[in-house]
């Protein structure tokens, strides 16, 4: 059963999960920037800690950190709310080295659906009904183009990341 649990974000998201913590008898700790040392978030938990300046790279991003104080709070879990370390797998990966529940996917389906194209893949194995669209990444306007003519108007453009295919194109 979780007992404590260290929010890694901040403002609305973090009093939220703090709300819903408090409900279920969950105590909570809160990390901070030294610019946020005043928000309501810091003041409802039942702990709180500074990780940092206020540039997110230093502070809620800063994975070290974080992991450090989840540590020295002896937190059962991290909620990493949205955004910031929510979508990164190696701190979701870290999080489950160290014994510390990632309340998340875990650290393997954040990569697999971090990569649009193997995302794309693995749910059209899965038989979930796909949007039209290009199996690979696009490299030209010319391509984009004559695919747009192929499946029609309107269109999203996704980023892939180069390494990333790569990588994965490596590995099939």
């Amino acid at each position: 059963m979780i007992e404590k649990i260290l929010i890694a974000n901040r403002g609305e998201i973090a009093i939220r999960i703090i709300r819903a913590c408090k409900e279920l008898g969950i105590k909570t700790v809160s990390v901070y920037s030294d610019i946020d040392k005043n928000s309501l978030h810091v003041g409802l938990a039942d702990e709180a800690f500074c990780i940092g300046p206020a540039n997110p790279v230093k502070s809620y991003l800063n994975i070290k950190n974080i992991i450090e104080v989840a540590c020295l709070k002896n937190v059962d879990a991290i909620h990493p709310g949205f955004g910031f370390l929510s979508e990164n797998s190696k701190f979701a990966k870290i999080c489950e080295e160290t014994g510390i529940i990632f309340i998340g996917p875990s650290y393997k389906l954040i990569d697999l659906m971090g990569n649009k194209i193997k995302a794309k893949e693995t749910m059209k194995k899965a038989g979930v009904p796909l949007i039209p669209g290009s199996e690979e990444p696009i490299d030209t306007l010319k391509q984009a183009i004559s695919i747009a003519k192929e499946i029609g108007y309107p269109i999203m453009l996704k980023a892939v990341s180069r390494w990333r295919w790569k990588r994965y194109q490596k590995n099939i």
